[in-house]
């Protein structure tokens, strides 16, 4: 029999690191099982039952805490790091999300390279759709490689962007950053909080299923992962199917519920115009070609299913349709208008930064109607062969291997970029070793071009994602005019003249925030 290898999980009482836990569970004649757990009495309870299983060992302790993160990483063959703060509780503590979500990527580096060996523990780290940020049609196809550009007030997607450039820039033999997407699962039918109307209605998104999710994590530590797949960035989604506009997603949800149409329940104008997140995913089956996880459920039946693993409450939701009109006018409207995150109450109370970002201008808002029936629902095809398929310039040229990358090939990438690359022949010496390169703005700074041209990242120094020192602010505007690369995602959804409104502090005018 073959010798058992020993996975640590983190993020193990969340929505997808609980869901993998579960599914490790099944192959513990495989798989050894470390997790990490905040010491609560939730947790306790929820890990009960594994407390003597000789297949698991729960480290009790902080994704913040070094000791804790080394304890689980020793001995381990896998790291596969979940875990962390993420939405809704993400968007009232950006500052602990920050801190949190980028010191524990920190410190899995650190505990990997203090191990006697750190080149064959490989390391899968959960990126986020959010950190390329709204790509709403006509630029609604994505791929990795496409620039970084995080939403406007995503701190979540800031810390992110800045975990995922720690694992990339380690020199750690064998890491990967797969980029999820929205997960669905059963208990999102329970989310009821004023993030629920910053979406845009036509805007996209490919959902990945909690237990398509679950299986990937398992199936990137098998023994047929490839060589070539590791030191690369992927996007996660469950596939053509799950292909879906809000507007889509909101008619499945409540059509679950037996409520029946978003119409009943919202006012159109209640949902921000840009500046979420979401794609569609060209280059999805990627991942799936090397990790086969994908269960290919028809959405329609995912979603009934849903409904079969939730509280009776809700599946006594049917009594609420011919109440549909009363739930708007009072839980919905109130949701909408709640103090700080309610997007009317932004309106309401001319918040410059959020309509700005959000809508353009108040008139921008105020051309949205009223009624659904003066409203505009757009659904593009969701077929990678689709004539409306727009895929971005990376600037180089992608048909070459990656081994056979020049330095004038580099020098091209940066010139798109608007700025250069500095490195010298001999500076050059492989696609993961950091060389010197200087933006537009005449940042000079070091990063590896496979950062830079397969994960699309750029000057850290810049706009946002140079959080920790809390330089908070989104100069996107300008930043379109002096990079080619980037304009290719801003100009499509918005204005040439606009000019965004915005401001170092995180904290102008939001005192609402809680830390």
């Amino acid at each position: 029999m073959a010798q058992k290898k020993t996975v640590f999980l983190t993020g193990a009482s969340g929505n997808m690191g609980h869901k993998s836990f579960l599914e490790f569970i099944k192959h513990k004649d495989k798989f050894n099982i470390v997790v990490l757990l905040r010491d609560s009495k939730k947790n306790r309870e929820l890990f009960a039952e594994y407390l003597d299983d000789a297949s698991v060992r729960i480290v009790w302790g902080d994704l913040t805490d070094y000791d804790s993160i080394k304890a689980c990483v020793d001995g381990s063959d896998y790291v596969l790091h979940i875990g962390g703060m993420v939405s809704p509780a993400a968007d009232y503590y950006p500052t602990k999300t920050i801190v949190t979500n980028t010191t524990a990527a920190r410190n899995i580096v650190e505990a990997v390279k203090a191990q006697p060996n750190p080149d064959a523990i490989k390391v899968v780290y959960i990126g986020t759709v959010a950190e390329t940020g709204d790509r709403n049609a006509p630029i609604h196809w994505a791929r990795c490689g496409d620039p970084i550009k995080i939403s406007i007030y995503d701190h979540y997607a800031c810390s992110k962007v800045i975990a995922e450039s720690y694992f990339a820039e380690s020199g750690l033999k064998y890491w990967v950053s797969l980029r999820q997407s929205g997960i669905l699962y059963p208990e999102i039918l329970k989310n009821m909080d004023p993030i629920m109307f910053h979406v845009p209605i036509n805007g996209v998104l490919e959902w990945a299923t909690v237990e398509d999710s679950a299986r990937l994590m398992v199936n990137v530590c098998g023994d047929d992962i490839p060589e070539e797949f590791w030191r690369r960035f992927y996007n996660i989604g469950s596939g053509e199917e799950y292909r879906l506009t809000n507007f889509e997603f909101e008619e499945y949800l409540l059509g679950t519920l037996k409520i029946g149409s978003a119409k009943k329940l919202f006012q159109p104008n209640w949902f921000i115009t840009r500046n979420f997140h979401g794609q569609w995913y060209y280059d999805g089956d990627e991942l799936e070609k090397y990790c086969h996880f994908r269960a290919n459920i028809p959405v329609k039946k995912y979603f009934e299913n849903m409904m079969d693993q939730v509280e009776s409450f809700y599946k006594l939701a049917f009594f609420a349709k011919p109440f549909a009109p009363i739930i708007k006018n009072t839980l919905m409207k109130s949701l909408a208008n709640k103090e700080i995150y309610g997007t009317q109450w932004w309106i309401k109370n001319e918040v410059p930064e959020r309509i700005s970002a959000y809508y353009g201008t108040m008139d921008a808002y105020k051309a949205i109607p009223e009624k659904w029936s003066d409203y505009k629902i757009v659904i593009p095809s969701k077929k990678t062969t689709s004539s409306d398929v727009i895929l971005l310039d990376h600037g180089y040229d992608e048909s070459k291997p990656v081994e056979e990358l020049t330095l004038d090939d580099l020098k091209k990438a940066a010139q798109f970029r608007g700025g250069e690359c500095l490195a010298t022949e001999e500076e050059y010496k492989d696609f993961y070793t950091p060389i010197k390169w200087k933006s537009a703005r005449g940042n000079e700074f070091m990063m590896s071009p496979n950062l830079v041209l397969r994960g699309g990242h750029w000057c850290p120094e810049e706009f946002p994602t140079n959080c920790e020192g809390k330089k908070f602010y989104w100069d996107y505007d300008h930043e379109a005019e002096i990079n080619p690369f980037f304009a290719q995602v801003w100009y499509p959804l918005h204005d040439k003249s606009e000019h965004f409104v915005y401001d170092e502090s995180i904290f102008r005018g939001f005192e609402g925030f809680k830390d």
